[in-house]
């Protein structure tokens, strides 16, 4: 029986790979790899995006004066990135299989050329066999540096790859209608695109991990809608990779069924840029109505009212409605004092070209 996807990303998340105490599941992890070895001998081509480096260095240091929270972080994922990065290559070596580590922060992504040299090395790995084994370097990300989690940071590498499927393993079957602790909910089987899904999905954090089930929300629509299958499912039911692979209709989990229009590289890059952006434009109504309207447009200086931020060309800007909200993102194609010299006339060259403007 042939794989459902031949190219995924499989983000595991701190509650699959922790126990109650803080302490690494070494026999999850292993269950995993197991997993993960099958799908790769079988010709299907992985990305892993692995959390677990705080948890794991939190057991094995003892911090002689109390440290603050980034501190913490840093000092637990520098001991436990090496401990955890270890446990993989000892594992994925049982079964012939190389690894690599690749440690990463968002500024990574925050040009062009950052972004297509990652690129570029995981497919060199991939091509030689190797599987990349990603997680944010927190031994120097900052808070504002900081993805959201590594929902985020999977989602961005999913997009990055052009991955047929995004997996999200958590601690829980999927999304639910309710909360899991009541009696009577149940998890939501597919979710279309543009389904809200606001009245099923509590804010709070659980457990290790920096996000919720908010954020998985956030990122999975982002990703579907970029024409990427996003399945949000719980990683410690035995064998669940080879399970949603192969017979899908048979486990629980929730499916972001993606959007069917392609996606450029190019806009996949801005798309999950916002956190990079480094000025901002506002729209008039006229040019509000037509980059919303049903046909591609580019954002020129005539429909722009006001610019904020000191910006250069190439960099990404968010883009405000005439009512001051936010409606995407795009990379500008002038700096700042040019732009403002030009907003307003008529005549002129796009500011943003439709093909490198993201709308939300």
């Amino acid at each position: 029986m042939a794989y459902q996807f031949t190219r995924i990303a499989v983000k595991i998340g701190s509650n699959v790979l922790t126990r109650s105490d803080g302490t690494l599941d070494v026999t999850r992890m292993s269950a995993i790899v197991d997993q993960v070895a099958e799908l790769h001998k079988s010709g299907v081509e992985i990305v892993l995006v692995s959390s677990g480096a705080v948890a794991s260095g939190r057991s094995e240091t003892k911090p002689l004066r109390k440290l603050d929270s980034v501190e913490q972080r840093q000092l637990f994922s520098a001991v436990g990135q090496a401990k955890l990065i270890n446990r993989y290559y000892e594992l994925f070596r049982e079964h012939g299989i190389t690894v690599g580590q690749i440690l990463t922060t968002k500024e990574s992504f925050s040009t062009r050329r950052h972004y297509l040299n990652q690129r570029n090395c995981m497919r060199v790995m991939i091509e030689n066999g190797v599987i990349p084994i990603v997680n944010e370097n927190d031994t120097i990300s900052v808070t504002e540096l900081m993805f959201t989690d590594n929902d985020e940071l999977s989602g961005m590498i999913a997009s990055m790859m052009d991955m047929q499927a995004l997996i999200i393993l958590s601690n829980i079957d999927g999304i639910y209608n309710g909360s899991p602790s009541d009696p009577g909910t149940a998890v939501i089987r597919e979710v279309e695109p543009g389904k809200d899904l606001s009245d099923y999905i509590r804010t709070e954090k659980s457990g290790f991990g920096r996000g919720g089930m908010l954020t998985k929300t956030t990122i999975a629509r982002k990703v579907a809608d970029e024409g990427i299958t996003v399945i949000i499912a719980n990683g410690k039911r035995e064998n669940i990779l080879p399970d949603l692979l192969l017979r899908p209709e048979l486990t629980v989990h929730t499916r972001f069924i993606p959007a069917v229009a392609e996606v450029s590289s190019v806009k996949k890059w801005i798309a999950h840029s916002e956190g990079f952006a480094k000025g901002e434009l506002h729209l008039n109504r006229q040019a509000t109505a037509i980059i919303t309207g049903d046909k591609a447009a580019s954002i020129l200086p005539v429909g722009v009212e006001r610019i904020e931020g000191d910006f250069e060309k190439d960099d990404i800007v968010r883009i405000f409605d005439a009512d001051g909200n936010p409606i995407g993102v795009g990379r500008i194609g002038t700096d700042a004092a040019e732009a403002r010299s030009l907003m307003g006339r008529h005549g002129q060259r796009p500011l943003v070209h439709y093909d490198y403007l993201y709308l939300d």
